[in-house]
Parts: structure tokens; sequence; C-alpha cells
């Protein structure tokens, strides 16, 4: 039995993005499904020892128990550092890069995009119900001022954060999969650069994994 845990449903979003990071690192773990919809097993004990929030994932290292995605990512990038994708980068400076692309993945794309897969594509498709055309508006302008800025980022560097692929890449992945298949993806098609590097980061062998597993786990809900 691997000694990594995942708790949390493949089709989270922030599930996916640590396990894109435990694949890019070659890890084997161990995913534990918690029912976030029908039973609401989340809010419960004994889910809430280990995340007391009542969020999805909570992961476990042998007696190391985490919480937060984005906090299990890096200590997996750090712990893990010489074993397969190195995703994070040793120059300060260049670590600093990378922080600021991760602060503004999780601060402004991640925000509006959670919020539009939820109205999009969550209430109608997995709850039955309609989604808010108010809220629907007001994220699709955030996000495109997100993708501006992305744009020109990009034109200066391959990655968001320098000339290869990083946490700060790797964040985006679950919010952009699913934004990608809703009438969204044009904002994404208008703009080249954006285009390329999520062609770039979506075709990786990891995250193809990764959608393995939540497509075996969205057949497993319907």
């Amino acid at each position: 039995m691997a000694p990594i845990k995942v708790y949390g449903p493949a089709y989270s979003t922030a599930a996916m993005r640590v396990m894109a990071t435990l694949y890019e690192k070659n890890l084997d773990f161990e995913l534990i499904p918690v029912d976030i919809i029908k039973t609401a097993e989340h809010k419960k004990e004994p889910f809430l020892s280990r995340n007391p929030f009542g969020q999805v994932p909570a992961f476990e290292d042998g007696d190391l128990k985490l919480f937060e995605s984005r906090a299990i990512t890096k200590y997996i990038a750090n712990q893990y550092r010489d074993q397969g994708t190195d995703l994070l980068f040793r120059d300060p400076k260049e670590q600093a890069i990378e922080s600021l692309w991760s602060e503004v993945e999780a601060h402004h794309f991640d925000p509006a995009g959670a919020k539009l897969n939820w109205e999009l594509a969550v209430k109608p498709k997995m709850l039955g119900g309609e989604g808010d055309q108010a809220a629907i508006e007001e994220n699709r302008a955030k996000l495109v001022r997100v993708l501006d800025v992305y744009e020109k980022r990009l034109s200066e560097s391959k990655y968001m954060a320098g000339d290869r692929f990083s946490l700060a890449d790797l964040h985006h992945l679950p919010t952009a999969e699913y934004l990608l298949v809703t009438n969204l993806k044009e904002l994404f098609d208008a703009r080249p650069r954006v285009t390329a590097w999520l062609a770039d980061i979506t075709a990786r062998p990891a995250w193809k994994k990764v959608l393995e597993l939540r497509n075996q786990a969205l057949n497993q809900t319907n």
C-alpha cells in the first residue's frame, strides 16, 4: 500500500492539482474517493479530522497530514525534488517569479474560473439546476482580464515562470480543463499564445493520467 494517500473525488479540481504533481514526480499514491455530492462526506467525520474546513482534498505522506492543494503540491515538489519533473526553481529570483505567477493563478485565474465552472458545468450537468447569468457575466469579464495579462506574459516566456514547466503552470490545469469544454473556449482560442501554452501543458503524460482517473470517476457518478 502506498504511503501517500489523497482523499477526494478524482473529478475535484483541487484533487486533480495534487494528482498531477504526484504523477509528474512518478510517485505511487492511493486515491481514496470522497463523496462530495450525494452524501457530503467531506462535511462529516472522519473526513473533518483530515481537513477541518470540510474541503477536498486531504493528503497524507506517512505521518504528515496536509490540506489545501497548493500547499500540498509545494510540499511534494520540495520533498521529492530530485525525482521526476523538477517543478521548482533554485535561483531566488526565478523562485520569486514562479511564486508570483502561482499567486496570480490562486487569486485571479482560479476564483473566476471556478465560479464559471460551477455556473456553467456543475449546476446544470451534475445538480440539475441553472447557471446564474449575472455571476457568469461578472466572472467572464474577470477571466478576460486575466487572459489578456497571460497573453502578454507568454510573449515574454514559454511558460508562466520562465523557460520550463513548473507549478505555476501545473496549478492552472484542472480549472482550465473544465473551462475548455464550455462556450468560454472561445476566450482562450482568441489568444494564440495562451492557446499554444495550454496545448503544451495539457498534452503532458502526467496530466493525461489524471484525466483517465477523472473520467472514470465521472462515469461512476452518472
